[in-house]
């Protein structure tokens, strides 16, 4: 089977995308998956993304770690696909899709500057030294210093895979407060099983927990590995927050075939 293929990335976060409006890509199974994303025989990616037709929306997301397995929401992946459906002439300047946690808006320039929509967030959960909290998808929040010195595999697979998470799984963020409105995050991804470059949910829910205590509408700044983001939010109380979004560039990288 020939697979045409587009290579994206976001902040770092790449990923290998499918235009699957014919269905010619539904039965893929996880060892094509994996396959695909592998960097050394594959294509290499974070995670691999299906463009669906949809009937309601202008397209649906569908989303698969570099395992192989399907996930939870990826907000780097819904900014690549909303540049992805951009280019496939899909959407124009703004798009409503839907992604397995619900619909999202996006909104992207000539530039390749998205914003996208995030699902509102209804609770954090605060423990001695760490906050956990879903913006889509799972997230644990630990802020410290020097984060730039962390082992982030070793020390992000110790709280993955300690008891209390094992068979779920979690995503593991170091943050680091740079100033006032601004953070450093390094993210463990679950599915990926390493450190990837940037999180979108991740840099989300850090953002998040660092304005917990300050109510209104915010805009934080978010440094990581690949480069840098813009979470904007509204702090309705603490445990509630609305109008979230996550900026900033979507890049194209490359195109090609390969057969499988």
């Amino acid at each position: 089977m020939q697979i045409h293929f587009f290579k994206y990335q976001g902040t770092g976060n790449d990923f290998v995308l499918l235009d699957n409006r014919t269905n010619a890509y539904q039965n893929l199974s996880n060892e094509n998956i994996r396959f695909l994303c592998d960097r050394h025989f594959g294509i290499g990616g974070d995670g691999l993304m299906l463009l669906n037709k949809s009937s309601v929306y202008d397209f649906e997301m569908k989303y698969y770690n570099s395992d192989g397995n399907e996930s939870t929401m990826c907000g780097n992946g819904g900014r690549c696909m909303t540049a992805f459906a951009k280019r496939l002439a899909v959407i124009h300047d703004q798009a409503r899709f839907v992604a397995i946690d619900g619909e999202h808006d996006a909104y992207i320039n000539e530039h390749g500057f998205v914003r996208l929509r995030m699902n509102d967030v209804k609770g954090i959960a605060e423990h001695e030294t760490y906050m956990q909290l879903n913006t889509g998808s799972p997230h644990y929040v630990y802020f410290t210093e020097d984060v730039k010195d962390f082992d982030m595999k070793k020390e992000g697979a110790l709280i993955r895979y300690s008891p209390l998470y094992k068979d779920e799984g979690i995503n593991v963020n170091f943050v680091e407060q740079t100033d006032h409105k601004s953070i450093f995050v390094r993210t463990y991804e679950r599915g990926v099983e390493d450190e990837t470059l940037s999180c979108g949910t991740g840099v989300t829910a850090s953002a998040l927990c660092l304005i917990k205590n300050m109510t209104g509408q915010h805009k934080v700044n978010i440094h990581t590995l690949g480069g840098d983001l813009v979470v904007e939010c509204n702090n309705v109380d603490g445990q509630h927050f609305n109008d979230i979004w996550l900026c900033g560039k979507a890049e194209f990288v490359f195109e090609g075939d390969i057969e499988i």
